[in-house]
This record gives C-alpha cells, sequence and structure tokens, in this order.
C-alpha cells in the first residue's frame, strides 16, 4: 500500500465536469493499493495519514498534523501509484491490486482515517477524476505500508 499526501491550502475534485468534493486546508492523499495488501496496511496508512506532522507550528517548524490544525483530507484512489516504467517507456500496472479487492481496501483505510477525528471528503473510485489544488510549501510525502 502508497500513498502520496500533499499539503493544500484548498483543493476541488470533479467527474464529468460535476463536483464531486472539495475541501479547504489539509491534505489531498492519493492512494494506491498493491496486488496482496491487507486491511492491517489500510488501517496503518490511516493512522500514518491523521497523524503525519507536515503543518507548521509558531516557529515554522514541522510538527502539526492534519488533525493539530483542524484540516481536512481529500482522498483519492489512484492505481497508477503501482505503475512500473523501469522497462520501457509505457508503464506496467501489474502490482496494482484489482479493483474489485483494491475499492474496499480504499474505503476502509478512508472510513479509518475519519474514525481518528479527520474530515475525509472521496473521489469517486475508478472514475476519470479533474483534481484542481493550491499546494502549500509545496510539502510532498510519499509512504509505502
Amino acid at each position: 500500500m502508497k500513498f502520496v499526501a500533499q499539503r493544500v491550502l484548498c483543493a476541488k475534485l470533479t467527474v464529468n465536469g460535476q463536483p464531486v468534493s472539495e475541501i479547504g486546508r489539509g491534505l489531498v492523499v492519493y492512494f494506491g493499493v498493491r496486488v496482496g495488501d491487507t486491511l492491517q496496511q489500510a488501517q496503518k496508512c490511516a493512522e500514518k495519514i491523521a497523524n503525519l506532522r507536515i503543518f507548521e507550528d509558531s516557529e515554522g517548524k514541522m510538527n502539526l498534523s492534519v488533525l493539530d490544525v483542524g484540516g481536512e483530507v481529500l482522498f483519492v484512489s489512484q492505481f497508477t501509484l503501482y505503475g512500473d516504467a523501469r522497462k520501457g517507456n509505457r508503464p506496467s500496472f501489474t502490482d496494482a491490486e484489482r479493483p474489485e479487492k483494491a475499492e474496499p481496501l480504499y474505503l476502509a483505510a478512508g472510513k479509518c482515517l475519519a474514525s481518528h477525528g479527520v474530515p475525509v471528503r472521496y473521489g469517486i473510485f475508478g472514475a476519470d477524476m479533474k483534481i484542481e489544488q493550491t499546494n502549500d510549501g509545496p510539502v510532498t510525502i510519499v509512504y509505502e505500508a
């Protein structure tokens, strides 16, 4: 399981030109599920996202989490995080889990994140999503469980 968390001032997600989700200050989290990933890994990722200290405190140090700053999370499924482009120029996605197994783990991770007290907004699993975001910093963290 892998996620990319980007600190944002705001973000908006649309599908077919229609608004789906929008957040203010917080994180946009792109979440990928690998073949064989488990519910325990999803829970570990959710806990990491909730507690990741990448927001600045009053001294300008990254000591605060999305919980600490009252932020939100836009949680987006992204199988392309497991794209392998080491051979040739066309990525292989054989490491990405099949949708019927990946979606329940994505939803479980989001639910677990929300259970930590973080407001979570979702993309639409498997949809062609358009995301506008205003990065803050920028700060981008990649994590793999």
